[in-house]
Parts: structure tokens; C-alpha cells; sequence
């Protein structure tokens, strides 16, 4: 679900946006072919100026995670999403530590840590 972008978060807006839009289309919420709604209603999404909007989705279209027809709109180019599966132990892991008082930014730590360590 697309939200607001946060103005204090020190992260710049249109690479909130990016990673919002990114977000859906790992989740399966927005699919290959599937239209991004217009940029005037991104504007009101994010609550931020249209240019901003205009930068990440051109910074995206750059990636090869868009494409675009001229006064038609923005479109999802290929499905990228995640097999529930691992969306579901994710999420489970998340409760976990969420339950054991375990912040974002230590979990973030611990999993890159483990990710860069873990031989298969």
C-alpha cells in the first residue's frame, strides 16, 4: 500500500517512492503490465511536489522497472514478486523479534551480518 513519504526520515523523498513502488511489485501488489496510478494521484499519495514523483519514476523506468507511453501513464514492465513462502517465515521472523524487543535497525544488522556469514 502506497503512503506518505516521511519528510524527516533523512532518506530523500523520491527514493521513498522508488522503494514503496519496488515494495508492491515484490509483494505482488502491482504485476507485470499493471498501471501506476497517474502522477497527479502519486502527488496526492505522497504528498509531495510533482516533480519528485516525475524523478523516481524516471529513476525506475532507468532501472528497467517501468515503462511509460506518452499521456497514457507509468506501467509495471515485469513481475518480480517473492514466492509467499518466503514472504510468510519473513514475516514470522519479523513478529519474533518484534516480540522480543528487537528494533528495525538491530534486525537489519543482525541479518546482514548473518547473510554476509551463512555459507550454503
Amino acid at each position: 500500500m502506497l503512503r506518505k513519504v516521511d519528510k524527516h526520515s533523512g532518506i530523500p523523498a523520491y527514493l521513498q517512492i522508488m522503494n514503496q513502488i519496488k515494495s508492491e511489485i515484490l509483494l505482488g501488489n502491482l504485476r507485470a503490465e499493471s498501471q501506476l496510478p497517474t502522477v497527479r494521484e502519486l502527488e496526492t499519495i505522497f504528498d509531495v511536489n510533482v516533480n519528485t514523483i516525475l524523478k523516481a519514476l524516471d529513476k525506475l523506468k532507468s532501472e528497467g522497472i517501468l515503462s511509460s507511453e506518452q499521456g497514457i501513464g507509468y506501467f509495471v514492465v515485469r513481475d518480480a514478486s517473492i514466492d509467499p513462502e518466503i514472504t510468510d517465515e519473513v514475516k514470522s521472523l519479523v513478529r519474533s523479534l518484534k516480540s522480543k524487543g528487537v528494533d528495525l535497525y538491530t534486525s537489519l544488522l543482525l541479518i546482514e551480518e548473518v547473510w554476509k556469514n551463512e555459507k550454503l
